[in-house]
């Protein structure tokens, strides 16, 4: 520490020190966390589709009809030998049912069960939910949203390869369909990033939550677990909410190669991405403390990573020194994103990282103020 045989301030020490506790941190997750994505060697696929279990596929749909038009066939249309696809018309207004009828008639093996509106009732995704899975005949689930398509037909064989006798929760990739704009953008790594961490720390043997848009796990899981009863009173949950209540580092397995992947059709404003972005925060109140500090203390190093160097190198405190060290996490947090992203299948977004580096604490501060201090609006999805 050669920087104390000069003259150095209280101030400038403590900076120092806060910046090299931030930046230790920071290696931390780049290296031991969030490197487990790009270079977790996946496990051999079980090609003996004999082998795998019957899987009930479960999409929940309210007026959806013309992303089922458009999306469903591709998970009617998985090359796996016995399973079936459950769509539960939730109170659907637009000829949802009619859609529904006339695929039934082309695909044997799709059901259908209808939850009816009742002006005296609301109720969420969860109840929805709830009656898919009810009605599942096969011992494993596998979730998905009725605007998400899989990335080939593939998917199902891919996922399903990890059923076994030890496993009840499996965590798939969930990606955004590409668009042009900077929104779209911002949203598929916002995505992918938050899809990094959470991969990430299941593989680090914590897992935390996964997303409904490729999700399995066991019905008996669910049962055992009475379901959604413990979160039943919160709108969002259905996925990260269970998943944090029932993964375990012996019962959790990862899966993400590139045909087991699906993609989802993004919000196209701000507006709806911030509601969007609202609503999932309002689970994460009800992590684990452990969790909620794992989390939280990433973004809060790199806060102060980012606000103690940029004051030191302002006063010229050791700016070679200083300068080095943010070049070397840039280029380790570059290194493993880039090779994080070509695993996950996303493309030109790399550029994004840079910003969301710097702003995405802040702006989920901003949203976490929000989320608190504004009253909870019911929505289904």
């Amino acid at each position: 520490m050669d920087f104390l045989l000069y003259e150095t301030t209280d101030y400038e020490i403590a900076l120092f020190f806060v910046f090299s506790l931030a930046f230790i941190i920071q290696l931390f997750y780049y290296i031991v966390i969030y490197a487990r994505v790009p270079f977790f060697k996946s496990k051999s696929l079980n090609k003996d589709l004999a082998n795998l279990p019957s899987v009930s596929i479960v999409i929940c749909a309210r007026n959806e009809e013309e992303n089922l038009t458009n999306f469903l066939p591709s998970v009617l249309e998985q090359e796996y030998p016995e399973y079936e696809v459950i769509v539960v018309n939730d109170c659907s207004e637009d000829d949802t049912d009619m859609l529904l009828q006339r695929l039934m008639e082309k695909y044997k093996h799709l059901r259908t069960t209808t939850i009816t509106r009742d002006s005296k009732f609301t109720h969420g995704k969860k109840l929805a939910l709830t009656v898919g899975i009810k009605a599942a005949k096969y011992s494993w689930l596998l979730l998905t949203d009725a605007d998400c398509k899989p990335d080939s037909s593939q998917w199902l064989t891919i996922m399903a390869s990890n059923f076994n006798d030890t496993s009840e929760v499996v965590l798939g990739y969930s990606g955004y369909i590409p668009f042009r704009g900077l929104l779209n953008k911002f949203i598929r790594f916002d995505t992918f990033f938050i899809a990094m961490q959470y991969l990430s720390f299941a593989l680090f043997g914590r897992p935390y939550m996964g997303v409904g848009r490729n999700l399995a796990y066991r019905k008996d899981l669910f049962i055992k677990n009475r379901g959604f009863a413990s979160h039943s009173h919160i709108l969002s949950g259905d996925d990260d909410l269970f998943v944090h209540e029932v993964a375990t580092k012996n019962n959790t397995t990862v899966e993400y190669r590139h045909n087991a992947h699906t993609r989802s059709l993004p919000c196209t404003s701000f507006k709806c991405w911030f509601a969007q972005k609202k609503r999932h925060l309002h689970s994460s109140p009800h992590y684990r403390f452990s969790t909620k500090f794992w989390l939280a203390l990433e973004p809060f190093s790199r806060i102060c990573f980012w606000g103690t160097g940029i004051a030191m190198l302002a006063l010229e405190f050791k700016p070679y020194h200083i300068s080095g060290v943010i070049a070397f996490r840039l280029i380790l947090m570059s290194i493993i994103i880039k090779i994080a992203m070509n695993r996950l299948s996303e493309k030109k977004i790399f550029l994004t990282s840079l910003v969301y580096d710097l702003f995405s604490p802040l702006f989920y501060f901003v949203l976490m103020l929000i989320v608190r201090f504004t009253p909870k609006r019911s929505r289904w999805k």
